[in-house]
């Protein structure tokens, strides 16, 4: 197994500027390009497998941090994820899966060093994002932007973790909570409204630096956003949020920034992505949020 220095931390790169509208993309640029989740239960991957994978692909930091789990069932989880992660980015940057460098920002926020030139498909425009629950890990990548996700099942938090957890959102998202009956029905709208909050604060990389009751959703009863209230830094920018429930019980957010240039669908992969065949499809919701003169049309 070939090692690497462990990757150094960095401040986190900007993104790749909006083009003008009317103005072709720039080279590797991507633009058009949907945006990419792929959806894998921990055993779409045979824990053997997983750790053949991950012994000659992940690099000198995450072996450490892999060693370093108490109890096995959590170091499968890592094992598993990073993998993932190195597999996706490998078949959408054109590039072998050990030689992707990933830096993590001053805040703790992964993301793909640019290689020389690129990589041959523009992998020096990529974004992702990680999460994982109830054994599931969920992935997101995206071009030209920044991206959050989270992933959460239902039957993974409590009573007392679900109270925790509303206390911390703005006070019209806890009316909103609390208008559902007890139960499946109040636990379900708590989760919706946290996957969106931690996937919009992902992708803006301040992780628990941002005060969920700063800003805020507004929700349809089933699934969707109407209306979102951003916080004092970011009035100007459009974002698309987008709700999932791939698997029953299931809750997926997702978190992009909206302009012309995006391709307004989504693809969904389930599994661990050995190819980039059978994706689903879904569109992206309407841009909510930001200026009305900055919204797409």
């Amino acid at each position: 197994m070939t090692t690497r220095p462990a990757p150094p931390t960095t401040p986190e790169p900007a993104p790749a500027p909006a083009r003008e509208p009317g103005a072709a993309p720039a080279s590797g640029a991507g633009g058009g390009e949907p945006v990419k989740l792929w959806l894998c239960p921990n055993d779409g991957l045979a824990p053997e497998v997983a750790g053949l994978l991950a012994a000659h692909w992940l690099d000198a930091q995450e072996q450490k941090t892999a060693s370093r789990f108490l109890f096995e069932r959590d170091r499968r989880q890592y094992l598993l994820a990073h993998t993932l992660v190195r597999r996706a980015l490998a078949l959408e940057a054109g590039l072998a899966e050990a030689e992707l460098v990933i830096w993590r920002s001053a805040r703790g926020r992964p993301f793909l060093r640019p290689a020389a030139a690129g990589g041959p498909r523009g992998g020096s425009q990529l974004d992702f994002n990680l999460s994982h629950a109830g054994g599931y890990s969920l992935l997101g990548i995206v071009r030209r932007h920044r991206i959050g996700v989270d992933v959460e099942r239902l039957e993974d938090r409590d009573e007392r973790a679900i109270t925790t957890i509303v206390r911390t959102f703005a006070a019209p998202e806890r009316e909103w909570v609390a208008q559902a009956a007890d139960g499946p029905a109040r636990d379900r709208r708590a989760l919706r409204v946290w996957t969106l909050k931690e996937a919009y604060s992902k992708a803006r990389g301040l992780g628990l630096g941002l005060p969920f009751d700063a800003f805020a959703f507004t929700l349809d009863d089933e699934r969707g956003v109407r209306a979102f209230t951003p916080p004092a830094d970011d009035t100007a920018r459009p974002w698309r949020f987008v709700e999932l429930e791939p698997v029953p019980d299931v809750l997926v957010a997702v978190a992009v920034p909206a302009d012309e240039a995006q391709d307004p669908v989504l693809h969904l992969g389930y599994g661990f992505p050995w190819s980039r065949a059978a994706l689903r499809s879904f569109p992206l919701p309407r841009p909510v949020g930001g200026h009305p003169s900055a919204l797409p049309a």
